[in-house]
């Protein structure tokens, strides 16, 4: 099992899964109502144990009982302060969990071109995600990738925010990346909306939350943030058509993958391999990734893909097509040129 790119033990990836090292302002909320919801109930933890504790010692028998200690059958002032205590707590929570809520969910999409927002559409399977960019900075873009989600990071000024439209192609799927905001669920046939923005580039790693299946718990997150002109660099690549075969040995490989039941599922523009039931390869070695974030992208995890993915993902809906040697080096070779 050591092929695993993502474990739970490691101590980076587990940091980067925390909600008390946010980056975003959605997230910056979630853990600031953590904190005070945690303080609160400090607080009344300290107050009844201490209650507690001084009774015991303070009233604790001191030699033989020789009688019943007075009975105290009602105070209005002790039902009044044990029924207005909770209920203040109550009323404060509710308007903290309000707040939190709003900066969270608010509908804040931009009016203007120039607000430098990006809009992606996340569709949930079992067990990947699709990422569909709609548009950026107010051009159209329509292009779409798999498991690996970019964006733009704000800079001095420039806030850059990524509205997320949920959808699910199957059952329910949560989205979450901890440090830059809380759970939403994709609903089938119910699209869900969330926003995040950071200015803060680097790798930030989620989780579906929402039990779906076999292999729920590796449908993993990566979302990189990188710098706007890196980020630009990044949507002209995408934008483009699958690399041509630069040699014979790709183009017998490009061949091969044509000849396969592959065409079906995947989608590789340029190519007549037109399928939407899997993720798009058309720049599949551009990811780090295979798996949905379970193993490094590498021509060695790549043919142990194609040789079983049952292997590698117990479950998923690829299954194992019998290539053989000879076939598999091809499809391995021209796939590897995907970039």
């Amino acid at each position: 099992m050591s092929e695993f790119f993502l474990l739970a033990s490691d101590p980076e990836a587990v940091q980067n899964l925390s909600i008390f090292d946010p980056v975003s302002p959605p997230a910056e909320s979630i853990r600031s109502l953590s904190a005070l919801v945690a303080g609160i109930a400090a607080f009344i933890f300290i107050i009844v144990e201490g209650v507690l504790f001084y009774s015991v010692v303070r009233f604790r028998a001191r030699g033989p009982r020789t009688s019943e200690p007075p009975q105290v059958y009602g105070s209005k002032a002790i039902e009044v302060a044990w029924t207005s205590a909770p209920a203040l707590v109550v009323f404060i929570l509710v308007l903290v969990v309000t707040r939190t809520l709003w900066d969270v969910n608010r509908p804040n999409p931009p009016s203007k071109p120039q607000d430098h927002a990006l809009f992606i559409t996340v569709i949930g399977h079992q067990w990947w995600w699709e990422y569909v960019y709609e548009s950026y900075d107010g051009r159209k873009l329509d292009l779409i990738t798999a498991n690996e989600m970019h964006m733009p990071a704000s800079t001095e000024g420039v806030a850059r925010p990524v509205y997320l439209t949920l959808k699910s192609a199957d059952v329910c799927h949560s989205f979450w990346v901890p440090r830059l905001g809380g759970k939403t669920d994709l609903i089938p046939g119910h699209p869900n909306e969330m926003w995040f923005q950071t200015d803060k580039p680097g790798l930030y790693l989620g989780q579906c939350a929402e039990y779906c299946g076999t292999q729920h718990a590796n449908m993993l997150l990566r979302v990189t943030v990188d710098e706007p002109a890196e980020f630009d660099r990044w949507l002209e690549q995408e934008a483009e058509p699958a690399a041509v075969p630069a040699n014979s040995a790709v183009e017998e490989g490009q061949t091969a993958f044509l000849a396969q039941s592959c065409v079906n599922c995947h989608r590789v523009r340029g190519t007549r391999a037109v399928g939407t039931f899997g993720p798009d390869l058309t720049h599949l070695m551009g990811r780090q990734t295979l798996a949905s974030g379970m193993i490094a992208n590498d021509p060695e995890n790549l043919r142990k893909w194609l040789t079983d993915p049952q292997q590698v993902k117990l479950g998923c809906l690829m299954p194992a097509f019998g290539l053989s040697t000879r076939e598999l080096h091809e499809i391995v070779a021209y796939l590897s040129t995907l970039r």
